[in-house]
C-alpha cells in the first residue's frame, strides 16, 4: 500500500470522527431543546418525613435522589411523592401503625408545598392543576399511595386517602395485604388464589367512585388480572418493568401489558437497575441452590437495596444530622438494588467460621462460572420502553424511576439526570410529540379518563 492510499485512510477516519462528532453535537442540542419543551412527570418518589422539616428539606440539595435543585438541574417538572408503608401483620395493631406511618407521609407532603417551599411547589389534585401550576413555572408534588395496607379493614378510608391528596394507590407491595395477593406470592405463597380479597374488590369499586388511579405494580399477576377486569377506569402500572427482558416478580409479562393496552391503562417504565438487568438464569439458579444449602434466606423488600427514601420512624430520625449533599456523600444510594450479590449478610454472619469460608469459596466458583450482571445503564432502560411500545403502543408506555426507593440506572441515578433519558429516546428515533406522550401526556391522559368515570359513576348513584 502506498504513501497516498495511506494518507486517504486516514482522511477518512478523520472525516468519519468528526461528522460523528458533529451529529452527536446537534442530536444533543435537538434533544435539548425537546426536554425544555416538554412537560416531564416521574410517577414514584418515595419519601422520608424527617426530610419534610423547616430545618431540612427538600429545598436544600440532599443526598435524596430527588429535591427542588435536583429537579431545577434536570429539567424535571412533576413528581409523585410516595405515601408508602411496608407490609405488615394483618392485625389491628398492624393496621393502626401502618395507618400513622401513613398519615406522617401525607402530613410530610403538605407541609413541605403549603408552608414550607409553596412559591416553589404546588400540590395537584387534577392534571388540570399540573399543567396550571406548570404555566406558573412552579414545580408540582402528586401523592400516590404504595400498598393499601393502611387502610385495614376500613374502606370509608380510601375516601380519607384521597382527601388527602392521594391520586393512585397498589393494593399491595412485597407481601400478601389484607387486599390483594403480591408479586412476591410466586415464591412464598398466596393468600387468595393469585387474586384479589373480597375487601380488594370492594376497594377498586371505591377508588373508581372517586377518581382515583388503580396501580398494578407490586400485586400478583392473577390480581392484576382481576383489578384490570374490575376496574371501570384505566389503571396504570406506576413503575414496572418488562418481564420479557428481565424475569423479576415485579415486572409485568406481555399477558398483562396487552390487558393494560385494552383497559386503556398506561405502564410507567421503572428506572430501577435490579428490574431492567438481571443476572442470568444460570446464575440465579446456582445461588439459590447454595442458600438453600446453607440456609441463608433474604427477607425484607425483594431488591430494595440501594434507596434513600424509606428510612426509619420518627423516633429513629429524632437526632439524625439533615443529609445535606457534598463532595464525600454525593455518590451514595447507588447500589445494584438487592438482586445478584449473594453474600448472606446477618444469615452469613451467623455462620460457623469453616462453613462460611466453604460458602464463600463456592460463592466464588459461581462468581467465575456465572460472573454477576453489570448495573443496567440507560441504554438497557430504554430498551424496556422500546419493548413496551411495540408490543402495545407508544400511547400507554410512561417513565417512572423509584428514586429514593432503590431507584436509578448508570446515567439516570436522581432527578438531576433526567436529560440523558431524553437524549437516548431522541437517539432512538422517538419524536417530540412522542416524547412528550412518555414523558407526562399519557399519565395525565388516563388520570383524566379516571376522573370522568369517577364523576360518571356518582351522577349514576
Amino acid at each position: 500500500m502506498n504513501i497516498k492510499s495511506n494518507l486517504g485512510i486516514l482522511f477518512l477516519a478523520a472525516s468519519v470522527v468528526i461528522l460523528a462528532q458533529t451529529d452527536d453535537a446537534a442530536l444533543i442540542v435537538k434533544a435539548r431543546a425537546i426536554h425544555d419543551r416538554v412537560l416531564k412527570l416521574d410517577t414514584h418518589n418515595d419519601i422520608e418525613p424527617s426530610n419534610f422539616t423547616a430545618d431540612c428539606n427538600y429545598k436544600m440539595r440532599l443526598t435524596t435522589q430527588v429535591n427542588l435543585p435536583k429537579m431545577v438541574e434536570g429539567g424535571m417538572d412533576v413528581s409523585f411523592m410516595i405515601v408508602y408503608v411496608g407490609q405488615g401483620p394483618l392485625t389491628p395493631e398492624g393496621y393502626d401503625n401502618a395507618y400513622q406511618q401513613a398519615i406522617a407521609k401525607f402530613d410530610a407532603i403538605h407541609r413541605f408545598t403549603e408552608k414550607i417551599a409553596p412559591d416553589q411547589m404546588g400540590l395537584a389534585l387534577t392534571p388540570a392543576d399540573v399543567l396550571a401550576l406548570h404555566k406558573k413555572h412552579l414545580r408540582i408534588a402528586v401523592i400516590g399511595v404504595e400498598n393499601g395496607y393502611p387502610i385495614g379493614t376500613e374502606i370509608q378510608r380510601v375516601k380519607e386517602f384521597y382527601d388527602r391528596g392521594g391520586r393512585y394507590m397498589s393494593l399491595a407491595h412485597n407481601g400478601n395485604s389484607q387486599l390483594a395477593d403480591s408479586n412476591t406470592g410466586e415464591a412464598q405463597g398466596y393468600l387468595y388464589n393469585n387474586g384479589l380479597s373480597p375487601l380488594g374488590k370492594q376497594v377498586i369499586a371505591e377508588m373508581n367512585r372517586l377518581g382515583m388511579m388503580v396501580d398494578l405494580s407490586h400485586p400478583s399477576k392473577g390480581a392484576n388480572m382481576e383489578a384490570i377486569r374490575l376496574s371501570k377506569a384505566p389503571v396504570i402500572a406506576s413503575h414496572s418493568g418488562v418481564r420479557a427482558l428481565a424475569d423479576v416478580s415485579r415486572n409485568m409479562d406481555d399477558e398483562q401489558l396487552l390487558a393494560l393496552k385494552k383497559n386503556g391503562g398506561v405502564i410507567q417504565v421503572v428506572g430501577f437497575a435490579s428490574y431492567v438487568k438481571t443476572d442470568s438464569k444460570e446464575r440465579i439458579q446456582a445461588l439459590a441452590k447454595l442458600r438453600e444449602e446453607f440456609g441463608i434466606t433474604f427477607g425484607g423488600r425483594g431488591g430494595r437495596g440501594g434507596g434513600r427514601g424509606r428510612g426509619g420512624d420518627s423516633a429513629t430520625n429524632a437526632t439524625r444530622t439533615c443529609p445535606v449533599e457534598t463532595d464525600a456523600n454525593s455518590q451514595t444510594g447507588r447500589g445494584r438494588g438487592g438482586f445478584g450479590g449473594g453474600r448472606g449478610g446477618a444469615a452469613l454472619d451467623a455462620l460457623a467460621p469453616e462453613r462460611r469460608a466453604e460458602y464463600e469459596k463456592r460463592l466464588a466458583d459461581i462468581d467465575a462460572k456465572f460472573p454477576p450482571a453489570s448495573r443496567a445503564t440507560v441504554k438497557d432502560f430504554v430498551n424496556h420502553i422500546d419493548y413496551a411500545v411495540k408490543l402495545i403502543g407508544v400511547d400507554h408506555v410512561g417513565i417512572s424511576s423509584d428514586f429514593d426507593g432503590g431507584g436509578g440506572v448508570d446515567g439516570w441515578n436522581s432527578a438531576a439526570e433526567a436529560f440523558n433519558v431524553t437524549l437516548e429516546l431522541v437517539r432512538r428515533g422517538y419524536t417530540e410529540d412522542q416524547i412528550g406522550k412518555m414523558w407526562s401526556g399519557n399519565l395525565l391522559r388516563v388520570w383524566g379518563e379516571v376522573e370522568k368515570v369517577a364523576q360518571r359513576l356518582q351522577r349514576e348513584r
